[in-house]
């Protein structure tokens, strides 16, 4: 069914993208619009051998420097709703689940986007604005170890999207987010809507209507993560067990919460580190953490929580004590009032 967008009195009919092609061109035109001034998008699919990928090749390669001490990074495919779902679109992205699980392949992309960076000057200085002096190679390599994602562009929901997250919670539910491109046109101006706001996919936006609650637990987070972030996990566990019986974890799609009569903190462990949006203000939080990386959040990120809250990053199980104090703060601020 086509939608129309009414604005400053024009109606602006939604029109159809009529090849794959058209709608690589307009993600690859409009990228900085779509995704933020702070990515970098690499239009890489006929530049790389597809050897590097264990024979299959995204349309791009996205890395996200919001938060550029923590950066992820997306292997991008576009595709066209009508693509039949089980012969075109599950298998390739079948096989960028296999690259992941690859440390060979992941090096071998590795190598072969340095190389390509570094014969692009200007793809070079865009780096460099983000990473200053840091290595580019292994910045890329470390991304690649620690963030994990397929970023899946459509210009239409499919079905078989909820059945694969529901059914393979550990690959198509943790790895793939998928956006909904539409575009819009009237008397030659056009207009886009992409659904969900990428500045809010990882917070558990999502482009999937929801058929019925789905069981995550602790497993399901903490696979494929190193023992240290574990450690850390089971400590923060632990303590807050410590603190009041009471308190319980409550594993969600996208992240762990913590919670009594509310919740308190996320948690969203990743491979090398483990991320907690704790319940507090900023403020309060660089009063009270001094060795971990904490990051302030947007107060869109806050309302999405409804709560004041910053994150921190953990990467060692040293100092965890004033973690433990800043999760009491927020247990208390959010619990006892």
């Amino acid at each position: 069914m086509n939608s129309a967008i009414f604005l400053n009195g024009e109606k602006f009919e939604e029109t159809k993208f009529k090849t794959e092609e058209e709608l690589e061109a307009i993600v690859k035109s409009q990228c900085k619009l779509f995704f933020g001034k702070n990515t970098i998008y690499l239009d890489i699919k006929k530049k790389i051998d597809s050897k590097s990928l264990g024979g299959v090749i995204p349309d791009a390669i996205m890395f996200d420097f919001n938060d550029v001490d923590n950066p992820e990074v997306y292997l991008v495919e576009v595709e066209l709703a009508s693509h039949n779902f089980y012969d075109h679109i599950f298998p390739q992205i079948t096989k960028f689940f296999a690259f992941y699980r690859n440390p060979k392949s992941r090096d071998n992309l590795t190598g072969s986007i340095f190389t390509y960076i570094k014969s692009n000057p200007n793809i070079e200085a865009e780096f460099r604005v983000f990473l200053k002096e840091r290595e580019i190679y292994k910045t890329i390599k470390d991304v690649f170890e620690d963030s994990q994602n397929i970023l899946l562009i459509i210009d239409d929901q499919k079905p078989e999207f909820q059945e694969m997250s529901e059914t393979y919670m550990d690959t198509w539910g943790k790895l793939v987010k998928v956006e909904v491109l539409k575009g819009y046109s009237v008397n030659g101006k056009k207009l886009y809507s992409l659904t969900p706001d990428f500045t809010g996919i990882e917070l558990g936006y999502s482009s999937e209507e929801p058929t019925e609650i789905q069981k995550y637990d602790e497993d399901y987070h903490l696979q494929d993560v190193s023992n240290i972030v574990k450690d850390i996990y089971n400590q923060v566990k632990l303590n807050m067990n410590g603190l009041d019986s009471e308190i319980s974890v409550n594993p969600q799609r996208y992240y762990i919460s913590l919670r009594k009569k509310k919740n308190f903190a996320y948690i969203q462990p990743r491979r090398k580190k483990l991320k907690i949006t704790i319940g507090i203000s900023y403020e309060e939080g660089i009063r009270i953490i001094k060795h971990h990386t904490i990051k302030k959040h947007s107060q869109g990120v806050q309302d999405f929580y409804h709560i004041p809250c910053f994150e921190v990053i953990i990467e060692s199980t040293n100092n965890l004590q004033e973690i433990f104090t800043a999760l009491e703060q927020a247990y208390k601020k959010q619990n006892e009032t």
